[in-house]
Formats: C-alpha cells, structure tokens, sequence
C-alpha cells in the first residue's frame, strides 16, 4: 500500500504541477504564445477558458472525495493533452514538437490506475 501511495502522488503531483503551469503561463502575457496559438489556429479567448478548467481540474483532484469530479478531472486532463497533441500533429508540426506531450499523457495515466488502485484496498 505504501508504494501505491508514494507512486499515485509522485504521478500526481507531475501532472498537476504541469497543469498549473500551463494554467497560470496563460495568464502571463507571452508573445510567443500568440505566436503558438496563431499557428494552431486556435483564437486567443479559448486558453483562459482552458487555464480555468485546468486550475478546476487540479483542485477536483487534491479535494477528498468526490470520486465522479476526479473522473471528469481525469478526462478532461486527457482531452486537452490529446487535443494538443493532435493539433500540432494537424499542422504538420515535426514530431519534436509534439511527441513529448506523449509522456505527459503516460504520467496522467499512471495517477489514473494508481488512483483506482488505491481506491481498491
């Protein structure tokens, strides 16, 4: 059980550290991220609906309880990794661009199953 726990919030604590970075780097003015978001052709308002639902998501995840809210948390960590991935993907971005984003979606699935895992015993 000890290293169930260790393993689900090391997995854990990765992905909602790069889900609050992500979430308060939009609040930040950043040229560079119009620039990214222009090349994906994503417009401007929908990364400050994303920055929230992530901050959401991450509070959703550090509150005991609410086993249904940390299901939505988890899926919608996912859709908006997939999502990322598959538009820099769409866009013919080189697979340096996008394929690290694969290694973010294993530590989303790894705070998953340990989470489950925990549930169980």
């Amino acid at each position: 059980m000890k290293t169930t726990k260790i393993l689900y919030w090391v997995f854990t604590a990765l992905i909602l550290a790069l889900m609050l970075f992500s979430a308060i780097s939009t609040f930040i003015p950043n040229p560079q991220g119009d620039v990214i978001a222009k090349h994906i052709g994503y417009p401007l308002y929908i990364f400050k609906f994303l920055a929230v639902a992530k901050i959401l998501g991450v509070v959703a995840l550090l509150v005991p309880g609410f086993p249904r809210l940390k299901e939505w948390a988890y899926a919608g960590f996912f859709f908006d990794l997939a999502g990322a991935t598959y538009s820099f993907i769409a866009v013919g971005d080189p697979a340096a661009n996008w394929a690290p984003n694969f290694i973010f979606i294993a530590l989303l699935f790894g705070s998953y199953i340990y989470y489950h895992k925990l549930k169980t015993q």
